[in-house]
């Protein structure tokens, strides 16, 4: 018979085990390692690209799951209204004093993909191509901050009187997805999320040129920053990757 002990030191073995496979998933390359500018970028792009690509594969089949409950929502089973329920609970949507539809409007809203296009260039503007402290110490490529002591790192130039973190990530693609789940979640991004709505009906997708119309909360630096955003888009051809 195992003793508790036994059983409890094999299981943390397995756990760590787990935790150090998890870490080591796509370890951010060094990037600092390129002397040429478009070697740099081309390097970059190829490793954040996947990775938003895999995040926003979630978030595809989440709204193709959506679209059915949407068909048949007038008489969705036990189990139908329970995975709602949790879509809701997911994407941040109140269901208080809401109806079915009503639920799945809002999350029709959220429950979409955000064009690579975007991600991938304000990933590059955020963490210096892959080379900033943050991205390399906290695998955080969009610059996300956190607000619980010890949840990230500490800003060498945080104002004073200021508590926010900027987030630190177990991975890049945990870091990935976190920025989707922001653009598609925060308050700061329902015009953004509006516009997205928008032009799939108009023209059945928004490109991140487009979008980037709508960051003005993301960065102090407003206008300027969306103009930044539109340039890395513009410059290195980015819009093809939405086409994909």
């Amino acid at each position: 018979m195992f003793s508790i002990r036994t059983v409890l030191s094999s299981l943390f073995f397995i756990i760590a085990i787990f935790a150090v496979a998890v870490i080591d998933r796509d370890p951010l390359p060094n990037f600092s390692q390129y002397d040429q500018v478009q070697e740099k970028k081309s390097a970059f792009f190829d490793y954040v690209l996947p990775l938003v690509n895999q995040e926003n594969k979630t978030v595809i089949e989440d709204r193709k799951y959506l679209e059915m409950l949407a068909e048949e929502v007038d008489d969705l089973s036990f189990f139908q209204r329970r995975t709602l329920m949790e879509l809701a609970e997911d994407y941040y949507v109140d269901r208080e004093e809401r109806s079915d539809l009503q639920v799945i409007e809002q999350l029709r809203l959220r429950v979409d993909p955000v064009p690579p296009s975007l991600a991938l260039a304000q990933a590059a503007i955020e963490s210096a191509w892959g080379t900033s402290r943050f991205a390399v110490q906290g695998n955080n490529l969009f610059g996300q901050w956190c607000y619980k002591k010890g949840c990230g790192l500490v800003p060498l130039r945080r104002n004073s009187g200021t508590q926010h973190e900027v987030a630190k990530f177990a991975t890049v693609s945990e870091s990935v997805g976190s920025y989707i789940r922001n653009i598609n979640t925060h308050r700061a991004y329902q015009d953004l999320r509006v516009s997205r709505a928008r032009l799939r009906t108009e023209q059945s997708s928004a490109s991140g040129h487009q979008l980037a119309e709508n960051l003005l909360e993301y960065s102090e630096l407003r206008e300027k920053y969306v103009h930044e955003v539109q340039a890395v888009i513009r410059i290195n051809n980015l819009a093809r990757y939405d086409k994909l």
